[in-house]
């Protein structure tokens, strides 16, 4: 099979595609011919040599995917041979055959697209494991999500308007603001040409939001901070701008905040399949009824991953990239 699977760390040049053994499911698992594979920013950080792969993962990069299940593994049920799902996986996903655990799969539902499907898995996964449960965002609330025009503040955009969330989020220009707006964020902010403490401020009539989630760290956090409520919770997913940051203890305590986050890739394949089976309960009833679909941006043949790398790290994208393998 055709695959992405560089052999040695650096720019999007080394997304070449190259001839590797079709890969064999184990017990649990099924073996997916891909139509598509989502593109995310944890695999620039691992083709740059800056994001170690979980034991037992691929070295073929690509954390999801959307096709038809062709063989399955010991102990899978053999209902699911021939249907088409989406998969969050560990790696292996920008390949034209993907192994994926059996409970991390979702069905694709009639009026998706197998593009579509791909774009699904990491974002909502993501977003619902920490906006929803490690941030306890609920109806009426209203949350602040950095990077509103990436995959996943699209995602957090949509999952908020469906579960009545208020949401604000910043971006790096008025074309991405205005897209978000367009999206159904509340409001947006320019975050070159706007305060966005004080702009969170002015929103929420002083009073803060309920959760931030960021993706930025560093210097962000404790600006972050100030936009919450009494009694909010930060959410940390990336820190793209630091690993480390400041935080002010007693402001922390006297208006008893939350510090929390996580990092999905590493969890184990059991908590994964907890959290599929969540969303095929509270989720996927509204990707039955169209009412939730990814923003895609663009798509690339699986040759021009490189493309698709250079694209992301760009930052120009609105939306999912996704590579197929047409």
């Amino acid at each position: 099979m055709r695959a992405i699977d560089p052999s040695a760390s650096g720019g999007p040049e080394v997304l070449a595609a190259v001839e590797r053994p079709v890969p064999a499911p184990g017990p649990g698992e099924v073996l997916i011919r891909v139509a598509a594979a989502g593109v995310n920013r944890p695999d620039v950080l691992q083709r740059k040599g800056l994001y170690p792969m979980p034991p037992g993962a691929p070295s073929i990069l690509g954390l999801e995917c959307a096709g038809e299940i062709v063989a399955l593994g010991e102990g899978v049920d053999d209902a699911l041979a021939g249907q088409q799902v989406c998969a969050l996986v560990a790696g292996g996903g920008y390949a034209e055959y993907c192994v994926a655990p059996a409970g991390q799969c979702l069905p694709v539902v009639a009026g998706l697209s197998l593009a579509e499907a791909a774009a699904l898995p990491e974002t909502l996964f993501t977003v619902w494991t920490n906006l929803f449960e490690r941030g306890f965002a609920a109806e009426g609330d209203t949350v602040l999500v950095h990077g509103g025009t990436s995959g996943i503040g699209t995602m957090a955009i949509a999952l908020c308007n469906l579960f009545g969330v208020g949401i604000v989020v910043t971006a790096g220009s008025g074309e991405k603001c205005a897209a978000a707006r367009g999206l159904g964020a509340d409001h947006a902010i320019n975050y070159n040409t706007e305060d966005f403490v004080e702009a969170v401020r002015e929103i929420t009539g002083g009073k803060g939001c309920q959760v931030v989630l960021d993706m930025v760290g560093g210097d962000y956090l404790p600006r972050n901070l100030k936009c919450l409520a009494e009694d909010g919770r930060h959410v940390s997913i990336a820190v793209q701008r630091g690993a480390e940051a400041t935080i002010p203890l007693f402001d922390v305590m006297r208006r008893r905040l939350t510090l929390t986050g996580s990092t999905l890739r590493p969890r184990s394949t059991e908590f994964k399949t907890m959290v599929a089976d969540e969303l095929a309960r509270t989720v996927w009833p509204f990707v039955r009824e169209g009412r939730l679909k990814p923003v895609m941006d663009r798509s690339f043949p699986l040759a021009e991953a490189a493309e698709a790398h250079r694209r992301m790290e760009a930052g120009d994208h609105i939306g999912k990239i996704v590579l197929t393998m047409d």
